[in-house]
């Protein structure tokens, strides 16, 4: 029998759960296994199952619970929930209909061509009209009712050399030069009609506003800035930001000043990061401020999603100082120095009892005669003293009993 295929009937929908379906007729084993299989899943979807009010009973008026009322689910639930996610603060959205897109441009000789040839236009209607004298040598371009009459030049001579002359001007005023690095904004009457990148001698439409605006890979090296870590300490940080103009249009029309505004956003993010771990982890072991590579990824990351909407790109933010505020800077360098002080002294002290130790058994095993309790107490006392006086150390130093984990007579 082949149970790859079955030609029996199938149900067009699969029986409920509480209903138990009848075997239809002709079906195999592995019909049934895989209807049971439906039926009854190995992981069922819970849903939140809401009280309903018994009907039967006297309706009862409750009490109205004002907003403000209502307890905190985050006393209930260790969690965030998606609502608690939601309100955290985003950086702010760009204006999509702002984009930067290219403007229509002309290259820049075709504007000089136009001027050169308007030049000799004019000089060729002067010439006919017979306001240029005629020289010998040259042809004789003069009509002849100015070689008949000596007709000065007439109304239409003088329309056509202002309309020479107009179109000279407009020549000349859409000439632009666009040096390296440096792009045009260009908007007529406030509207934005595109951006000019490209480099050289170019001809744009004279009656629109030309805003020069820098594009090149700057770098900027911040004042010192004041923060506080997660302890409350007060820091002084100076950072360099490496960064360019990415969105011409967002930076000129979006914005209204994108280099105040840099400024602002690199404190903010500064006050912010520095806020989530302490400067240093001498105390307690853990991540710290201190730790370079991720402070400045962090800050990065952090800055580069704010000013992106600005049309600002963030490529690196480098810390280059991490002190402490003047005014706590000198007690926070004699905490560090006892710190390390205390440090030193358990080192010492370490290797003061591990060499007393060692000094003890090989005293029993050179005389073969093991020593009692107080008199292997008094020697390690002793050769202990011995040990750390040289090296500073006026603390009083325990004796062996008194410290746990280490077995006498035998090093660590």
């Amino acid at each position: 029998m082949d149970v790859t295929r079955d030609s029996s009937p199938r149900p067009r929908t699969w029986p409920s759960a509480a209903e138990p379906p009848a075997d239809p007729v002709g079906a195999t084993p592995l019909t049934k296994a895989v209807a049971k299989a439906v039926n009854n899943p190995l992981i069922k979807a819970t849903a939140p199952v809401e009280e309903q009010p018994d009907r039967s009973a006297p309706t009862q008026l409750l009490p109205t619970v004002e907003p403000e009322d209502r307890p905190d689910r985050s006393e209930f639930s260790a969690h965030p929930t998606v609502a608690d996610a939601a309100t955290h603060r985003r950086p702010p959205r760009a204006d999509q209909s702002l984009r930067e897109r290219p403007a229509f441009a002309l290259p820049g000789w075709l504007p000089l061509l136009a001027l050169l040839l308007g030049t000799a236009g004019v000089l060729l209607v002067l010439a006919r009209a017979g306001v240029v004298p005629h020289l010998s040598g040259l042809p004789d371009v003069r009509t002849a009712a100015v070689k008949a009459d000596g007709a000065a030049a007439d109304d239409r001579t003088i329309a056509t050399i202002s309309a020479i002359g107009l179109a000279m001007m407009v020549a000349l005023a859409g000439l632009l030069s666009n040096p390296g690095g440096e792009t045009r904004v260009l908007t007529r009457w406030g509207r934005y009609r595109g951006t000019v990148r490209r480099t050289g001698l170019l001809w744009v439409n004279p009656m629109v506003r030309r805003r020069r605006v820098d594009v090149r890979l700057r770098h900027w090296r911040s004042e010192a800035v004041h923060v506080t870590d997660r302890t409350g300490t007060p820091l002084l940080v100076r950072v360099l930001i490496v960064w360019r103009v990415k969105d011409t249009a967002r930076v000129t029309l979006g914005i209204a000043d994108h280099e105040t505004y840099l400024r602002e956003q690199v404190q903010a993010v500064l006050t912010r990061t520095a806020s989530a771990l302490p400067c240093d982890s001498n105390s307690a072991p853990g991540p710290a401020l201190r730790d370079g590579q991720w402070f400045a990824d962090e800050l990065t990351r952090a800055l580069a999603a704010e000013t992106a909407p600005a049309g600002i790109e963030v490529y690196s933010v480098q810390p280059l100082a991490l002190d402490y505020a003047p005014e706590v800077a000198e007690s926070m360098r004699r905490r560090r120095l006892a710190d390390l002080d205390a440090g030193l002294r358990t080192v010492l002290v370490d290797d003061a009892v591990e060499a007393a130790a060692l000094a003890v058994r090989r005293l029993e095993r050179a005389t073969a005669h093991e020593l009692d309790d107080s008199a292997r107490s008094a020697l390690m006392e002793q050769l202990l003293v011995a040990f750390v006086a040289p090296a500073g150390v006026t603390a009083s130093v325990p004796a062996p009993a008194a410290r746990p984990g280490r077995k006498e007579g035998k090093p660590a």
